[in-house]
């Protein structure tokens, strides 16, 4: 393991795969998506591959066959935060790490979900992990989601911070890319549905197992 020493005036988490478990809300949302659309076989290679491509907005025509793909993302986009209320849950230990680290530095949770802070807020205050944040930024509070700098950078201005002062946290390329756009240092986690080898390929300062690695990581 790395000697490596990160100095972190604040941190950009992200949410989906990161501090809490999401493979389940993927699941659901596939399955009712299917439904809805009157397609009773299902495939367990769209479970994560679909997630993947939207994030990476990437074309899905040789996935859905016969399928409408904008009328599949909406269908999709909607069941997926329906059943993140419902169905995603904290890391294990995840409380304590961000505990921790909130007592070194500001801690941040920028997210491309397209819903309302204020929703956000509630589900991680319904999972006891509203406390540790100081700043939450959603896909509705800028133009361009990651792996613009955008968010990034809208949050290091609302917390006071220089944006290369900070780290960004997350276990999908497109959260390292984020953070390399706006200059901070980065961390992957393979907590969520990226392999290695994918993060590995972007090149991050850390690639940790959990985020409950960090702590020791962060002077």
């Amino acid at each position: 393991m790395t000697n490596l020493k990160l100095n972190a005036k604040g941190m950009f988490f992200d949410l989906d795969g990161t501090i809490v478990d999401s493979k389940r809300a993927y699941l659901e949302a596939i399955k009712t998506t299917l439904i809805k659309l009157g397609h009773n076989v299902f495939d367990s290679e769209l479970v994560f591959e679909v997630p993947r491509r939207f994030e990476q907005s990437m074309a899905m025509d040789d996935l859905l066959v016969d399928i409408d793909p904008k009328r599949f993302r909406e269908i999709y986009i909607t069941a997926y935060y329906e059943a993140t209320g419902k169905f995603s849950q904290p890391f294990p230990n995840v409380r304590e790490t961000l505990r921790d680290l909130s007592r070194k530095s500001k801690l941040a949770l920028i997210t491309r979900r397209r819903m309302p802070k204020e929703d956000v807020i509630r589900q991680m205050e319904k999972l006891s992990l509203a406390e540790y944040f100081t700043y939450v930024v959603t896909g509705n509070d800028t133009a361009n989601p990651k792996p613009s700098p955008e968010q990034l950078m809208t949050c290091a201005k609302h917390m006071s911070l220089d944006v290369c002062e900070c780290i960004t946290v997350g276990d999908s390329v497109i959260d390292i890319r984020a953070g390399k756009n706006a200059g901070t240092r980065t961390v992957a986690v393979l907590s969520g549905i990226y392999s290695y080898e994918e993060l590995k390929a972007e090149n991050p300062d850390l690639i940790l197992e959990s985020v409950n690695q960090l702590p020791v990581f962060i002077k």
